[in-house]
């Protein structure tokens, strides 16, 4: 079943990692997708592989020329009807360590980046009579951790947006939800240095479920908000974190 026939979606960081799940799922659910990314090869080749119902886009999320580029591009593909805000970056730094120009770069992207994808779809979703706005967030944008005060800052930032959102937007049949994940398999997660056996030892053995998530774990929860199946679900914040936010198997401590 094609759940997303007709539809048009940009996704912002879609060369790689949760978006590029989330580009390929969305494709093979009948989705015409505009690919958004800074990088432009990997980007380019992701489209060429996808084939004609796949573009790509230069898309720095923290410009409002390359918004209005991304947006026409998508216009050309049909109505655009859904917008995945997944583009992010991380610095993994104490406080006393971050400089304002580190703090104000995530800043520009997590949650400027943010506010301008959904100003830029406004219009266009209006006259379609609707869509869907999916944020990335984090689960770092439900608690905290040391090391991430500007990561954390910026994805706590991104559900005050989506709720404002949802409550301006929900009378024009656009409905704002964030997804949150937790750990996933990406460069951002811990791909670059280590294997998934050796998360799961070090980090994830005493999570609910006890592993790394996987891009398309999160990208399946990115389409059900996508399709119109989730037409009564705005201002949401949907979790895809192995149980993280729920708590841990303490070692010692009883369990089944």
């Amino acid at each position: 079943m094609k759940r997303l026939a007709g539809k048009t979606a940009i996704i912002t960081g879609g060369a790689r990692g949760m978006g590029e799940a989330t580009a390929r799922l969305f494709v093979e659910h009948g989705a015409q997708v505009v690919i958004g990314d800074v990088l432009e090869a990997e980007g380019s080749a992701l489209a060429d592989e996808l084939g004609k119902n796949a573009t790509f886009v230069r898309l720095d999320v923290s410009s409002e020329a390359d918004w209005s580029n991304a947006v026409a591009a998508a216009e050309k593909l049909g109505t655009l009807n859904v917008l995945v805000n997944n583009a992010a970056i991380m610095r993994m730094t104490a406080i006393t360590d971050t400089t304002v120009a580190d703090f104000m770069q995530i800043v520009q992207v997590n949650q400027l980046g943010t506010f301008l994808g959904i100003r830029s779809v406004i219009a266009p979703m209006k006259a379609a009579g609707g869509g869907s706005i999916i944020n990335i967030s984090s689960i770092d944008g439900l608690h905290a951790q040391a090391g991430v005060s500007a990561y954390s800052s910026t994805k706590w930032a991104v559900r005050g947006l989506t709720k404002t959102a949802a409550i301006e937007l929900g009378q024009y049949g656009i409905r704002v939800n964030s997804v949150h994940p937790g750990g996933i398999y990406t460069e951002m997660g811990g791909s670059a240095f280590m294997t998934e056996e050796q998360l799961n030892e070090s980090v994830y053995k005493d999570f609910p479920i006890p592993r790394v998530g996987r891009p398309e774990e999160v990208a399946y929860v990115t389409l059900f908000l996508a399709t119109d199946e989730a037409t009564y679900s705005t201002g949401g914040e949907f979790i895809a974190d192995g149980g993280w936010f729920t708590g841990m198997r303490r070692p010692g401590m009883p369990c089944s």
